[in-house]
């Protein structure tokens, strides 16, 4: 356990009507259900309340910002520092016309995609098969089927380090694969999603699709943390993970799933240690069977724990 900090916090940043927690264990938080605690999480009440944290906090405490954890592992360690995860306050969405919809950063991609359908607006429908938040989506540029939230929004709010509010368009965003070019520091509080008009029943029918898709190719009652690697420029990362035999690869309480094997499946109580050791070894057999470097697609936070140093897969 960390040391206890909320107590200094509520002092420091009084009128604060969000939730401040100490030494919370996030495991709980991530698909995957593993990892250490948080030394302090803050659940902020809506932007205002977010916007009095970041402006009046210590400046030399850590800062970290997550969402609903589906693409997240946190190490054995834990997060030093403050962690941040929006909630209900930033769950509103609404139609703004026959062409737009308003999200804020904790919708989940799969409502986006619902609410973009009751509406009649198309394009959004690939959502369904996201399982994220629109925070999330727009800081990796998040997409699927074919689409690419690039190509979906057009306008973003955000609040910096110090809490003040920016407006970013969708080039200030520099979308690329599986990234946008907005520093760390920001947070998203909501953004605008435009598509075009179209019958709602051909929307669910499509959404429809992307969620049979789903259930068929990928191991979606797993604890997972979704795709694994990134898929290097020009291959398939789980084509090379199969030709380097790891389908099926375990370390620990973890395995490469063998129904989709760029996904780590928690399926024996599997420690994060276990889970970023398998993954590295992954990572070693392709690039001695290929050459080809993959790049992790889940995001890692948090530190090893000091007492069990971790032993790179990589050099095993």
């Amino acid at each position: 356990m960390f040391p206890d900090l909320v107590s200094s916090l509520q002092q420091e940043i009084p009128g604060l009507r969000g939730r401040l927690l100490a030494n919370v264990m996030l495991s709980g938080l991530t698909w995957l259900r593993a990892g250490g605690p948080a030394q302090v999480l803050f659940s902020p009440a809506d932007e205002s309340d977010l916007s009095l944290f970041l402006s009046r906090r210590p400046k030399d405490i850590p800062l970290t910002v997550i969402g609903v954890g589906s693409n997240l592992l946190v190490r054995d360690g834990g997060v030093s520092g403050i962690v941040i995860r929006l909630g209900r306050g930033f769950s509103e969405i609404s139609a703004i016309d026959g062409r737009r919809l308003r999200a804020g950063a904790a919708v989940p991609d799969m409502r986006l995609a619902q609410a973009a359908a009751t509406a009649g607006i198309s394009g959004l429908a690939f959502y369904r098969g996201i399982p994220g938040t629109v925070g999330g989506a727009l800081r990796m540029n998040a997409g699927a089927h074919g689409r690419e939230t690039r190509e979906t929004v057009v306008q973003v709010r955000a609040l910096d380090p110090n809490g003040n509010s920016h407006i970013l368009s969708n080039a200030d965003m520099g979308f690329r694969y599986r990234h946008s070019a907005i520093p760390s520091g920001f947070i998203f509080t909501e953004a605008v999603f435009e598509g075009e008009p179209q019958d709602p029943a051909a929307i669910e029918q499509e959404m429809k699709s992307v969620a049979d898709y789903r259930e068929a190719n990928q191991p979606i009652k797993s604890r997972t943390g979704g795709s694994t690697f990134k898929n290097p420029a020009g291959h398939s990362a789980w084509k090379l993970i199969e030709a380097a035999g790891c389908r099926g690869l375990r370390v620990g309480g973890a395995h490469m799933s063998e129904m989709h094997c760029n996904f780590i499946i928690n399926d024996a109580d599997a420690t994060a240690t276990d889970i970023e050791n398998l993954g590295e070894l992954v990572r070693k057999r392709v690039r001695e069977t290929s050459g080809v470097e993959l790049e992790w697609e889940i995001k890692h936070i948090g530190d090893r724990p000091p007492s069990t140093p971790m032993q790179a897969a990589a050099a095993e």
